[in-house]
């Protein structure tokens, strides 16, 4: 495994990646026996990241190392790659688009489980009723980098 990081403007991230892509993408990544070596895989993945803090990459074009994942937690995680930049799509309405039936309430605790934020773009995922929750971002900041986030793809005023 390889790992990098840069500071973004919502706080350090980093990039854990191996042969078969992206492993995992975060603000608090350990690390621990990763090399730092440059990697083909960690370099592509934030490069793209800075094109897309910078506003000039809406997508991203990434091999993703997928887990072990229950088929219900890859299948909301499938479906919420499909919600394009700007965009928001409630909890719900992502319960229902991933037709796992699965009840709405459900949704926020795959989204604090994503391996991937930002790249699966868990911060558009939003309460019927108003910003809902966050597990990104700095400790104590979770809030603040989601709303950054859908502020800076124009999804919020």
């Amino acid at each position: 495994m390889f790992f990098d990081q840069y500071d973004t403007q919502v706080g350090v991230v980093g990039v854990l990646a191996g042969p078969a892509g992206v492993r995992r993408v975060g603000w608090r990544l350990n690390p621990e026996g990763a090399s730092t070596e440059p990697d083909e895989t960690v370099q592509a993945a934030l490069g793209q990241l800075r094109e897309y803090f910078a506003g000039q990459r809406r997508d991203f074009d990434l091999p993703l190392d997928w887990p072990q994942l229950e088929p219900t937690t890859a299948a909301v995680l499938r479906a919420l790659m499909t919600v394009g930049y700007g965009e928001t799509v409630t909890y719900a309405d992502l319960a229902l688009r991933s037709g796992t039936g699965i009840p709405a309430r459900a949704i926020g605790s795959i989204m604090g489980a994503n391996p991937w934020p930002i790249i699966v773009p868990c911060h558009r995922v939003v309460a019927a009723d108003g910003l809902g929750g966050y597990s990104g971002g700095e400790r104590g900041h979770e809030l603040e980098t989601k709303r950054w986030l859908l502020e800076n793809e124009g999804a919020l005023p």
